[in-house]
C-alpha cells in the first residue's frame, strides 16, 4: 500500500486567499523538518493570492507548544486560520504518545472554541527517514497539505457567515 504524496492536491478545488490572513505557528524542536513544513505552507499560500503581510509566523519550542501559541496567534490577531506545524518522533519511552495525544486533543479543543479553523500539520513519525520523506521527501511536504486545507476551511467558514 503506497503513500499519498501530500503536496499533490487540484489547485482547481482552492479558493482564491488573496483576502484572507492566516497564522502560522510553527515548533522549533526537530527544525530542519518542522521549517520545511514552514516554508511548504508559506509557499502554497501565496500560490494561492495570500500576501506576505496577511502571513503571520510565529515559533514555539516543541510541538506540546503549539496549541497555546495556536491561541495566542488567534488571540491577538484577526486571523482566517491558523496552521500548526510540527514533528514528533518516536523514540524509546512513551513520551511521543503522550505529546501526539496532547496536542490532537489541544487543537481539536481550539476548533471547538475558536470561530475559526486551526490545521493539523503535524508529522508523527516512527523515525528521522519517515520524517523526511514527508518534508519535502518522497512523499511530498505535509506544510503544502495543511495550506490546503486553511485555505478551503477558510473559505468554507466564510460561505457560511454569508
Amino acid at each position: 500500500m503506497g503513500t499519498t504524496n501530500l503536496s499533490a492536491y487540484n489547485p482547481d478545488l482552492v479558493p482564491d486567499a488573496g483576502e484572507m490572513r492566516f497564522g502560522i505557528v510553527v515548533s522549533d524542536w526537530n527544525n530542519e523538518i518542522t521549517w520545511s513544513l514552514l516554508d511548504g505552507a508559506i509557499a502554497t499560500l501565496k500560490k494561492h493570492g495570500a500576501t506576505s503581510d496577511n502571513i503571520v509566523v510565529s515559533h514555539v519550542p516543541g510541538s506540546f507548544e503549539l496549541t497555546l501559541g495556536a491561541q495566542f496567534l488567534a488571540e491577538y490577531d484577526d486571523l482566517d486560520a491558523v496552521i500548526c506545524l510540527g514533528c514528533v518522533i518516536q523514540g524509546e519511552t512513551p513520551h511521543f504518545t503522550y505529546i501526539c495525544q496532547g496536542v490532537t486533543q489541544g487543537i481539536t479543543q481550539l476548533n471547538l472554541e475558536y470561530n475559526i479553523p486551526f490545521i493539523f500539520g503535524v508529522l508523527t513519525t516512527l523515525d528521522m527517514e519517515q520524517a523526511k520523506a514527508r518534508s519535502g521527501g518522497k512523499h511530498g511536504n505535509k506544510g503544502y497539505e495543511a495550506a490546503v486545507t486553511a485555505i478551503r476551511m477558510a473559505a468554507l467558514q466564510r460561505e457560511m457567515e454569508k
